[in-house]
């Protein structure tokens, strides 16, 4: 097949990619930069008022914790998954994917029966007589980060699942045998082997976190307002599409800044692994 073929047989996806995509993403951010004064200074107001500069904080602070704690879980749960085998590694597997499968705002309402005033949890304190009366565990950052940790913890798991499957256990049983550590083991053979799964993952779970709606306003609520609850709130509860095309905008440009940085470092960790 001819390159001239080749390239006929991708316009209809770039076609469609054009209209359902970059068209949209265009309408939406070339108002933010129209000629009108209020137009011209919007995006200086929006980063210049002290509300808005801690809500762009909370979202970056709750998306990296988040990011973080997820990790730290994912990680070793995925090396633990790819070890077994048959039925058992079927199951578990299922049981990781199962929460995906779930509608979030379910999954969602599931933690206000836990973090509740009268959930498990306050009750299970009371009942350790830890506390006399409840904590108010809801419409915190913690339960913000509570259900975004449950809601892309498999992402992570299925991302590293493959890569975990790759690990050379000769390359552990010959750093044993130099006698390393176990916990150096971990982090100076076992890690770098899994870098690209857990950059690619890092990657999946910091964006979905940062523009993630549901959960922030189950969990949040309007006292800890994010970006994408600010965004709804500007756009629908008081019909100000400016400024909610500025948070989008800024909400995109953090997240293509996130991305880029990470592939600059997977780049560099390749030529690491090729030298």
């Amino acid at each position: 097949m001819s390159k001239k073929n080749k390239f006929g047989l991708i316009i209809p996806g770039i076609v469609v990619l054009l209209i359902t995509f970059f068209y949209p993403l265009i309408m939406m951010v070339l108002p933010t930069f129209s000629s009108s004064e209020d137009s011209a200074n919007s995006y200086f107001g929006f980063l210049s008022n002290q509300q808005n500069q801690l809500v762009i904080l909370r979202t970056v602070s709750i998306a990296l914790v988040s990011t973080f704690i997820i990790v730290l879980l994912g990680i070793p749960t995925s090396i633990w998954l790819s070890k077994l085998s048959g039925f058992k590694k079927t199951f578990l597997l299922t049981l990781v994917v199962f929460p995906i499968l779930t509608n979030s705002v379910v999954r969602n309402y599931a933690w206000i029966t836990i973090l509740g005033n009268s959930g498990i949890l306050n009750n299970l304190l009371k009942f350790l007589h830890i506390i006399n009366s409840p904590l108010s565990f809801l419409y915190t950052d913690g339960s913000i980060i509570a259900g975004i940790v449950y809601l892309f913890l498999p992402i992570m798991i299925i991302t590293l699942i493959g890569e975990s499957e790759k690990l050379d256990p000769e390359l552990d049983n010959a750093a044993l045998m130099l006698g390393t550590r176990p916990a150096k083991i971990f982090w100076k053979v076992t890690i770098p082997q899994l870098t690209t799964g857990i950059i690619t993952g890092v990657t999946l779970v910091f964006v979905g976190a940062l523009t993630a709606y549901t959960t922030p306003q189950i969990l949040g609520g309007n006292q800890r307002l994010v970006m994408s609850t600010l965004l709804y709130q500007q756009a629908m509860t008081l019909g100000n599409w400016q400024a909610a095309s500025v948070i989008a905008t800024i909400m995109i440009v953090i997240a293509l800044f996130v991305t880029f940085l990470l592939r600059k470092f997977q780049k560099k960790v390749d030529k690491r692994k090729t030298l």
